[in-house]
């Protein structure tokens, strides 16, 4: 009984790897033709904006911190200052 079972498991098995390999044989090598590149850049296809460009002066919306935060940045730049990362 052992080995009719035995035997039965061995014939699956090798049916199942067979269809595998089957499979596998079955699909196309891919072509040998790749995509490639273009030579020329593609046309602007965004919107430019229509403000005018930031100045090293000119913040690009950072609002001015109130005392309060002023005084907490300090804090901590003397920590880091003192007694490092």
């Amino acid at each position: 009984m052992n080995t009719k079972i035995t035997t039965l498991a061995a014939l699956v098995s090798s049916v199942l790897l067979a269809n595998v390999q089957a499979a596998a044989q079955a699909n196309p090598p891919p072509s040998a033709t790749a995509t490639r590149p273009a030579t020329t850049s593609p046309a602007q296809t965004s919107l430019p904006n229509a403000s005018p460009p930031a100045t090293t002066t000119q913040t690009t919306g950072e609002a001015n911190p109130g005392p309060t935060v002023k005084k907490m940045n300090e804090d901590e730049k003397q920590k880091v200052d003192t007694k490092g990362k």
